[in-house]
């Protein structure tokens, strides 16, 4: 469906003056509002060992935001895509989260992580669409009911042209910047 000029200006302002239930997350993703509820406590622990990981081992120095709101090019005909990843990675020198807007521009952001909730088809197929079409070099996707994990890389128009996936268990290798095997034994 396509939204004519006044009617993406009109949803865009709507979305901003959004006042989401306490603890919701909104995003407004190819023209659609998604409201997603707050995590469990399985998916804070995926996101806190990916972080511990990275803040420990990256072979460069980074800084990481949770929900983080990142702006990214928008699917044909729609608003820009608003989305808000479990955690965005990006290089310390950079600075780029100091006084940042609350919806920032994705340039500079290494990876985004995603770790799937009750309704995992908005982490597998939406974001993994709207990630590769804002260029985010990194998409890394725990999915908790496949038991598994995938680092999608090499974003070209709306897909990933690359992708590793291994059982949750087994070491994922992070590319440059991060240069290191992410352990995975006690995700789930």
């Amino acid at each position: 469906m396509s939204h004519d000029p006044i009617t993406q200006k009109l949803l865009v302002e709507w979305f901003a003056e959004l006042d989401a239930p306490m603890g919701f997350r909104a995003e407004l993703i190819e023209g659609e509002l998604i409201l997603t509820p707050p995590p469990d406590g399985t998916h804070e622990h995926c996101i806190s060992r990916v972080v511990s990981q990275v803040l420990r081992r990256s072979r460069v120095d980074m800084q990481i935001s949770g929900h983080k709101g990142l702006t990214l090019k928008n699917a044909d005909c729609r608003p820009l895509d608003h989305v808000i990843p479990d955690c965005t990675f990006v290089p310390r020198k950079l600075r780029l989260f100091r006084g940042a807007p609350p919806w920032m521009p994705c340039e500079g952001v290494s990876l985004v992580l995603e770790v799937t909730s009750p309704g995992p088809r908005t982490d597998r197929e939406i974001k993994h669409r709207c990630y590769a079409r804002g260029a985010l070099p990194l998409y890394l996707l725990v999915d908790r009911e496949a038991s598994a994990i995938t680092l999608f890389s090499d974003p070209e128009s709306d897909v990933y042209r690359r992708h590793r996936t291994v059982a949750l268990g087994e070491p994922l290798a992070l590319p440059a910047p991060f240069s290191f095997d992410l352990d995975t034994t006690d995700f789930l």
